[in-house]
């Protein structure tokens, strides 16, 4: 999110500066071509100016009588002519109505035939001085810049003054500006990236708080909560309303937890009472009923297992304990001395393989507990002779504990399901139990911070991951 913002933010800066900087630099090239222009305009009238009478008369009418000093003044105009193409290597040059010379430098320049060149002349020879030259820009070198003017006598254009400069300095002027509006708003740019860095930095503060907490209730820690922060007024009424909702919803779960624990415990002394009343019951039944009898017997033990589960869940998700140092490895060899005598009664032999010592942040007693009800599941469905293997791993971040059975294993769809409340596969239905251990292992783990996670093991059976934080 904070990439497309920051993408939406610096496109549309990108937009403004360019929207900005390219009428600019078309200003700024059109300004310095205007000085040019009127820089040679100027030129062109002096020149016009300058031109004496006699050199101004037309072949086709009988000359005047040259004033006096005429000669000079035009022996003077033709150096001064030499003199700025020297200086300034712009060509220069007054030609007659005809295209003869009066003065021009280069001496062997002539006439435009073509191009805007033309055009410039034919304008001048209309009575006007030409036209603005089509722009010119740092990438058209090839380029000249020819300006025209009339020389007018008496209502009549007797001669042009024409000038042809090159562009190259001009070009260089242009790109030197350019430049300095490139780095302006090169500096702009990068002040807008960072000012669009801490702009969404506010802005998107609060989301990331929010998806934290959201992230920790959703794992099962319902204690997280919304930080006061800093950020828009809405995200921050959103904040408010989001640590309200969660306060009412683990007011709620409180009370279903408490209920089912109230219940539960309720439940256990009506239930001994009345498993009490059958056997008194059994006693002067007449021969004859002992399946009936043992059938009832049966039942009521299961309920009570049930109901002793569920005060377990209850206690389970009540319970808010504190981390703390715990050797896993150790935790684990005692778990396994406690449930031997299970498994040599039915056949099946615990293995331990893992390091001396692999320390997690765990609560002792919800982590026994859990495993406890991870051995107890494995033990059922693990037929004799056969091995159930412990083993722990230590990552990076977290300490792994991992129970490998040798049973019937499960399917991908059954694989989703296990862990659910009262769920147990179709197929081992025959099995004593709840459907609520590996429930109750799964919410030791997550209170502590852990987790509990299955996998399939080859050929067959049921792996089991018990995952808590490493201390830093």
């Amino acid at each position: 999110m904070r990439s497309r913002l920051l993408g939406i933010l610096l496109s549309l800066m990108t937009a403004v500066l360019a929207a900005l900087g390219v009428p600019l630099g078309a200003a700024m090239a059109a300004a310095e071509q205007s000085k040019v222009v009127v820089d040679r305009m100027d030129d062109a009238a002096r020149f016009a100016q300058s031109l004496p009478t006699q050199a101004t008369a037309v072949k086709a009418e009988p000359a005047p009588a040259p004033a006096q000093g005429d000669g000079g003044r035009l022996h003077a105009l033709v150096g001064e002519v030499q003199r700025y193409h020297e200086l300034y290597g712009i060509k220069a040059g007054i030609f007659h109505r005809d295209g003869s010379a009066v003065a021009v430098a280069p001496t062997d320049w002539q006439v435009p035939s073509d191009g805007s060149a033309a055009q410039a002349f034919q304008e001048a020879m209309d009575g006007r001085r030409s036209t603005n030259p089509p722009q010119v820009w740092p990438w058209t070198p090839d380029r000249t810049l020819t300006v025209a003017a009339p020389v007018v006598r008496d209502g009549d254009v007797i001669a042009v003054v024409i000038t042809e400069s090159p562009t190259g300095p001009l070009r260089a002027r242009v790109l030197h500006n350019w430049i300095w509006v490139g780095a302006g708003e090169s500096l702009a740019m990068i002040a807008a990236v960072l000012l669009s860095m801490r702009l969404t930095g506010w802005v998107l503060r609060p989301v990331r708080t929010l998806d934290r907490a959201t992230h920790d209730i959703a794992t099962g820690r319902m204690n997280a909560r919304v930080a006061p922060s800093s950020g828009p007024p809405e995200l921050r009424r959103l904040a408010r309303s989001f640590n309200d909702m969660a306060d009412n919803v683990l007011i709620a779960l409180d009370q279903q937890r408490a209920f089912v624990a109230d219940a539960s415990h309720q439940l256990r002394n009506p239930l001994a009472a009345l498993l009490l009343r059958v056997e008194l019951l059994g006693l002067e039944l007449p021969e004859g009923h002992d399946a009936e009898l043992g059938a009832v017997r049966e039942e009521g033990v299961r309920l009570a297992r049930v109901l002793d589960d569920l005060l377990g869940l209850a206690t389970a998700e009540h319970a808010r304990p504190e981390p703390e140092r715990v050797d896993l490895a150790d935790l684990a060899l005692a778990r396994i001395d406690a449930w031997r005598p299970v498994a040599d009664q039915r056949g099946i032999r615990l293995d331990w393989e893992g390091p001396a010592i692999a320390v997690g942040l765990a609560d002792p007693i919800g982590f026994g507990s859990a495993l406890d009800a991870v051995l107890d599941n494995a033990l059922k469905f693990t037929p004799s002779g056969e091995v159930v293997r412990l083993g722990v791993q230590r990552g990076k971040r977290e300490v792994t504990l991992t129970v490998s059975d040798a049973g019937p294993g499960l399917t991908e769809e059954e694989l989703a399901r296990i862990g659910d409340r009262f769920w147990r596969s179709p197929r081992h239905q025959n099995v004593d139990g709840s459907g609520l251990g590996l429930s109750i292992a799964r919410t030791l783990l997550l209170a502590g911070g852990g987790s509990l996670e299955f996998a399939p093991v080859t050929p067959t059976g049921l792996s089991v991951h018990l995952t808590v934080p490493r201390p830093r």
